[in-house]
């Protein structure tokens, strides 16, 4: 259940213009929480996909999340119980290697606010190396060193993944540890955040 502060702070966001001659698509803020919200997820940014249909991680990334996180559709988008706040609200572009980084303006301009209103919190997913530059209290100098070390992350209430972007599925077929000991210990905390 959404407090009347966070309808309107989620309205704000929706209409936020901040950066709006950097995007090549125009805005299109995506955002998804609910104060009662126990879980949430910190990603990237929408791809043109998520763009187009307004619905956060409806692709084949998402497909993977669900997948490592073994939930349903039906889960994941409640938002009454997990909230997703990307790093960048709106489709950042293209770049040489695939998407541009998120926008720098959205996450000091709107996260502290957001999560104000989400007191109920147990456990954070930060997504990718643009979450965990920004959120983490110790960067271990790369993606696959913070994953590694996700166990470090947990007091703090969070937990770092690899973006599940099929572009990442060399990463992973490189690092079974992922699948064996990071993937079993996200399902148990999210099982037992979402309580």
């Amino acid at each position: 259940m959404a407090s009347q502060q966070l309808i309107t702070l989620l309205k704000e966001v929706r209409h936020c213009r901040l950066c709006e001659d950097q995007l090549p698509l125009g805005p299109n803020p995506v955002v998804r929480a609910a104060k009662s919200a126990r879980l949430l997820i910190v990603g990237q940014a929408p791809g043109t996909r998520v763009h187009a249909t307004g619905t956060p991680w409806n692709d084949p990334s998402g497909d993977r999340l669900r997948e490592w996180l073994a939930m349903d559709r039906e889960t994941f988008y409640d938002e009454s119980h997990i909230a997703i706040i990307p790093m960048g609200f709106c489709y950042p572009g293209r770049g040489k290697g695939g998407d541009l980084p998120p926008r720098p303006e959205c996450a000091p301009a709107w996260h502290g606010k957001l999560l104000e209103q989400l007191p109920n919190l147990q456990l954070t997913l930060l997504i990718g190396q643009y979450a965990q530059r920004y959120y983490l209290p110790h960067w271990y100098g790369s993606i696959t060193e913070n994953v590694r070390h996700f166990r470090d992350a947990l007091p703090s209430g969070y937990l770092p993944l690899p973006h599940p972007s099929p572009r990442n599925t060399l990463w992973l077929r490189q690092r079974p540890w992922f699948e064996e000991e990071v993937v079993p210990e996200l399902r148990r905390r999210v099982k037992k955040a979402l309580r």
